[in-house]
């Protein structure tokens, strides 16, 4: 009898860490099994604790652990292997259900939690009998996997969860094998070794309750998320194998297995982040979350969809755009690996202000073009007006922002709107007296970057979005007018209109970063999609907003009331990394938008992943604190490239960085590095990392997107961060005091949650006041 065979997504992952040899030896396996699964050589049978497991033999060492989920049509049996195991890692403790909440198949193991939670809860570990080869004593002594309480320190007795019952844990979906030890497991760290082979859904719910997640919010936002419409039937194994991630096993395993750990990323989804990928929208939708909850990634596979939506053709009718250069890089390398080329050339992938300038660029008119110039280039054309004026009543820097935030932000294109215009957050108010003196100097400031064939990037995102609105209108238009003509087509009232183009740009935006967004920016986005179903998908967090860019997305005419959801489960920090982060954007009178009209919030927030305590340092001097930092860089090297037996087993380049909030400290610790402590370096600029160099330094800006292993945090001290600059404002300006404030905080806890391993704060005289102590 032959059989089909799939791989259970946590045995794939097992694979991937096994030897070359036994990866080659499971392509053998599958091979002879779905020739015929009984066959004498693979000794299939159940084993004594669940019966739906069986375990088959591998080779001498090795065995692959299975599960029978039904038989097709024509007879063929359907198996799912669920784990791979050295044989003395074969446990009695096993069982295989069907969630009652996802319908998917669950495959709990109870040898990887720790010997005191077995014992509160009344569990023995077994190891299933071994079979006996050749020439070998099969005697083993059972044990336990996990660390044994000890005798001289008596147990906590409180358990974490005892403000909780097995019906409410039952309820929100925890596997029903894990419920009991669930119950009883007193420590952080007990809880970690019980989820860390949990189901997804248990190890989503155990975290939310252990870290104090209000119940509502993890029945919406957990439970909720992937609840089926239907109780699902716990015997029918076919169907419940149609909902579970799995990989068909065929002849091109071979290749799969060796693709790593990077291939369970391209095909792997979190089941609460697949639906938000896979859902249909009838609006604007936006997703939320902390560093590392998968926000991008979300992005990427929600391109992915609509791409594989899409009827044939040869146009790009789906936008993926970000704020920054490096960051749209970075999406096109990962989107590469993940679509096929034939679907990836049909996605736009630009960032924001490249976007901008093609659009000029159709609407070029004749005359010499203007000269883009960044913000510094800008603020100093209106130092120099103002000292050419004598004007000393305002600060350049104030004018400048109010010239960016409402003037541009709200498109005002007269004195008389501007003397209407919201003013919110902006801190200090203008009298009707005051805000005629402002405009006028305004309108000088104007008229000279004119004059010279200047203009800022802010200026070209509202002239972009001003053509865009325009078309998205004539679009508009034509549509209507050709309803009331009974649907004929237009072609000499479009060659009378000299009317290009008569569909919008895109059929779906996709958009990552969107803290980081201007008014104008959403303006003109919102201009080239028609309104309606799966038009807008927006990724982002604002407690990363780390430029002056704020909106409110509803005033932009982009509605995501009702279409919002949050991520709250990081993949690549670890609770150790994510526990000093958050104290840096928490606090008194400390708030964050929602891209909206509310506020957001990093409650519930938290890691699967645990490491060491990121190390916290300070020092006298500056040089005392580079003197530190190259020991620190030395150790993680060698940790990072060699073996117990001190061998090298690889180049630790791009795997550790350092991060500053100062530009010239960048200068000061790339030649100290190179010229005292012999490590080569390669600073990170707008195109990414330059140069060969194993360590990346770059400003904190610069590491917006990026993660490292290992990432040190250098003069985090007070007076740099935040700057010593912003307490001219404390008084005279508190609302624009408080942005610089946060501001600086999005910036340390953007930087901090770059480290996946091990992070190292170090600080100069006094530590910066966002750090914890």
């Amino acid at each position: 009898m032959t059989a089909r065979l799939s791989l259970y997504q946590k045995a794939e992952q097992e694979l991937y860490k096994l030897d070359r040899q036994v990866k080659a030896k499971f392509y053998d396996f599958s091979h002879l099994f779905r020739q015929d699964p009984w066959h004498a050589s693979l000794r299939l049978k159940p084993l004594k604790g669940d019966g739906r497991i069986y375990s088959a033999r591998l080779d001498p060492s090795y065995r692959v652990l299975l599960t029978r989920t039904g038989i097709a049509g024509n007879g063929e049996e359907s198996w799912l292997a669920i784990a791979v195991r050295h044989r003395r890692d074969v446990y009695e403790q096993l069982s295989v259900a069907v969630n009652r909440i996802t319908g998917e198949i669950e495959f709990v193991d109870l040898s990887v939690v720790g010997e005191s939670a077995l014992r509160r809860a009344g569990i023995r570990l077994t190891q299933a009998e071994p079979e006996a080869e050749p020439g070998e004593d099969t005697t083993t002594v059972p044990a336990a996997p996990g660390p044994a309480a000890s005798a001289a320190e008596p147990e906590p007795t409180v358990p974490l969860l005892a403000a909780y019952d097995a019906e409410l844990l039952r309820e929100l979906g925890v596997a029903e094998a894990l419920i009991d030890l669930a119950l009883v497991v007193t420590t952080s760290e007990e809880l970690d070794q019980l989820v860390s082979s949990a189901p997804l859904l248990t190890k989503d719910v155990l975290y939310g309750l252990a870290s104090g997640l209000p119940l509502d919010d993890i029945r919406r936002e957990i439970t909720g998320a992937v609840e089926l419409d239907e109780q699902p039937n716990p015997e029918d194994f076919t169907a419940a194998l149609a909902r579970t991630t799995v990989t068909t096993v065929d002849d091109a395993l071979r290749a799969v297995l060796e693709e790593g750990d990077f291939r369970a990323w391209k095909v792997f989804l979190h089941p609460t982040q697949a639906r938000l990928v896979n859902r249909d929208y009838s609006g604007p939708s936006r997703v939320s979350g902390g560093p590392g909850t998968g926000k991008t990634i979300v992005a990427l596979h929600r391109v992915r969809h609509l791409a594989r939506q899409l009827p044939p053709g040869q146009n790009k009718p789906i936008l993926l755009t970000t704020f920054t250069k490096n960051l749209t890089t970075d999406l096109r390398a990962r989107l590469a690996s993940l679509l096929e080329p034939e679907l990836l050339a049909r996605v736009e992938i630009t960032h924001i202000d490249q976007l901008t300038a093609r659009v000029l660029g159709e609407n070029a008119l004749s005359g010499r073009p203007r000269n883009r110039v960044d913000n510094q280039v800008a603020l100093k054309e209106l130092r120099d007006l103002l000292l050419e004026l004598d004007e000393r009543t305002w600060e350049p820097e104030f004018l400048f922002e109010e010239w960016e935030q409402v003037v541009l932000g709200q498109a005002v294109p007269t004195r008389t709107a501007y003397l209407q215009a919201r003013r919110a957050g902006r801190g200090r108010p203008l009298t009707r007296v005051e805000r005629t003196a402002v405009w006028k100097i305004l309108e000088q400031y104007t008229a000279r970057l004119d004059k010279q064939h200047m203009e800022t990037w802010s200026q070209a995102a509202e002239r972009a979005a001003r053509f865009e609105i325009e078309r998205s209108a004539r679009i508009q238009a034509r549509a209507e007018h050709k309803e009331q003509v009974g649907g004929r087509e237009l072609i000499h009232r479009d060659a009378d209109s000299g009317m290009r183009y008569i569909r919008h740009r895109y059929q779906h935006v996709v958009v990552d970063e969107a803290q980081d967004l201007s008014p104008a920016h959403w303006k003109m986005l919102r201009a080239m999609v028609a309104p309606g179903p799966n038009d807008l998908f927006i990724a982002g967090d604002t407690h990363q907003r780390i430029y002056d860019n704020q909106v409110a997305l509803g005033s932009v005419g982009i509605n995501i009331k009702g279409r919002s959801s949050r991520l709250t489960l990081s993949y690549r920090t670890t609770k150790e990394i994510l526990a000093k982060a958050i104290t840096v954007v928490s606090g008194k009178n400390v708030e964050f938008d929602d891209l909206d009209d509310g506020k957001d919030t990093l409650a519930g927030y938290r890691s699967v992943l645990s490491g060491p305590e990121p190390a916290l340092v300070g020092h006298p001097t500056w040089n005392d604190e580079l003197a530190d930092l190259a020991d620190t860089l030395r150790t993680w090297r060698t940790e990072l490239t060699t073996d117990e037996a001190g061998n090298t087993t690889r180049d630790a380049r791009g795997l550790m960085a350092v991060c500053v909030a100062d530009r010239n400290k960048v200068n000061e610790v790339m030649y100290y590095l190179a010229t005292q402590a012999g490590i080569t370096c390669a600073e990170l600029t707008k195109d990414g990392a330059r140069g060969e160099g194993e360590v990346h330094v770059g400003t904190m800006h610069r590491f917006k997107g990026l993660e490292y292993q290992r990432l040190a945090i250098a003069a985090a001290s007070e007076g740099i961060l935040p700057r010593a600059a912003i307490e001219q404002y404390r008084d005279s300006d508190p609302a624009r005091y408080q942005r610089e404030l946060r501001k600086s905080r999005a910036l340390l806890f953007v930087a901090t949650t770059r480290a996946r391993d091990a992070l190292a704060i170090s600080w100069h005289r006094e530590r910066s006041r966002f750090l914890p102590g």
